[in-house]
């Protein structure tokens, strides 16, 4: 082999890489653009995911156009091809894989019927468009695959036994997200006292992000057979009570009218009440010291109702003392002369 025969498919090389190169930067600058203007957001999908595997593309064009036109030997080429067409496919795959999972993000939310968005929902996606991907590979290298899936139908019963544990979660995992009942973003109660945001629902484990900022992982199959309390179904505004007693010398009518009074005001000053929510109250003690009743009040979610509980004692305990209302400590009477016939 000469040197002009080399540099001929050198220069095919290098040409066809700048002429790829510049013609990926000018057609992704337009494809923007275009995009810019349109509503939907699929066409931003695909640009953000066909940006760099294009470059890859350029560059497998620019090795074929080379191998073309070089003096290999025909089962270098042939092999050369090969690893082209596994790269071409593998690359395709991998942005199909990428469109699914943002596709998945972004209209699931839209959809209430949809499966909603977690990190299971995702990479199943992706691992099923990938193993359509490894089968296509397999295929087009002449690898008969119809014996794979038939020694993968037999493996995969052994594999299940030996994963009970995980397999166990992986489907408990599905049945949370297609149930529906717990959902990313919703404040749960378990039975066993943990608490919190759900963040996240894997393969394994559910997420749950408690006040204090600490993460507690639940496996799925647990998560199943608990008894759950969801601060966020049927909607997330929830009733907020705070029981509170009063003299047995009080004007029960003042009381309740001061009391809702004030309990309308934080409704409408504080963040996280209901404005349009009318307070009341409603009396159903006879205690030692007191009277005894419970304040209704309500809140966007669950976390508002520490700010309002907050605000409405001070407000309220401020109140009392203007109009004279007494707030009894508790008390306990001793009937000496019941105490001296024994």
């Amino acid at each position: 082999m000469n040197l002009f025969e080399i540099l001929i498919p050198v220069g095919i090389f290098l040409v066809t890489l700048i002429i790829g190169f510049i013609l990926r930067k000018i057609i992704i600058i337009r494809l923007k653009r275009l995009a810019a203007h349109t509503k939907t957001q699929v066409d931003d999908i695909v640009i953000d995911a066909v940006k760099s595997p294009l470059m890859i593309w350029v560059l497998m064009l620019a090795i074929y156009l080379a191998l073309e036109f070089s003096k290999l030997p025909d089962n270098l080429v042939n092999i050369i091809g090969k690893l082209l067409l596994v790269l071409g496919i593998f690359s395709v795959t991998f942005v199909l894989a990428n469109i699914a999972g943002k596709m998945i993000v972004i209209y699931s939310a839209k959809i209430d019927s949809a499966l909603p968005v977690t990190s299971l929902t995702q990479n199943i996606s992706r691992i099923i468009i990938f193993s359509i991907g490894i089968l296509i590979i397999l295929n087009s290298l002449g690898i008969a695959i119809t014996p794979i899936l038939a020694t993968l139908g037999v493996g995969g019963l052994a594999v299940a036994l030996a994963l009970q544990d995980t397999l166990s979660n992986l489907f408990s995992g599905f049945h949370i997200a297609a149930a529906r009942q717990i959902k990313v973003g919703d404040y749960i109660k378990l039975d066993s006292g943990e608490e919190g945001y759900v963040t996240d629902i894997n393969w394994r484990s559910t997420k749950i992000r408690m006040l204090p900022n600490n993460v507690v992982l639940v496996p799925n199959e647990k998560l199943t057979k608990a008894i759950v309390t969801n601060f966020y179904l049927p909607d997330k505004e929830m009733a907020v009570l705070i029981n509170l007693g009063v003299h047995y010398k009080s004007d029960l009518e003042k009381v309740e009218k001061i009391t809702c009074a004030v309990a309308k005001e934080i409704m409408k000053e504080v963040v996280g009440g209901v404005p349009e929510f009318d307070p009341f109250i409603r009396y159903h003690t006879f205690a030692d010291s007191s009277i005894n009743f419970t304040v209704i009040l309500r809140a966007r979610e669950f976390v508002d109702q520490y700010l309002i509980k907050h605000e409405f004692i001070k407000k309220l305990h401020k109140r009392y003392t203007q109009e004279g209302l007494n707030i009894p400590f508790p008390i306990r009477a001793i009937n000496y002369e019941q105490e001296g016939a024994k």
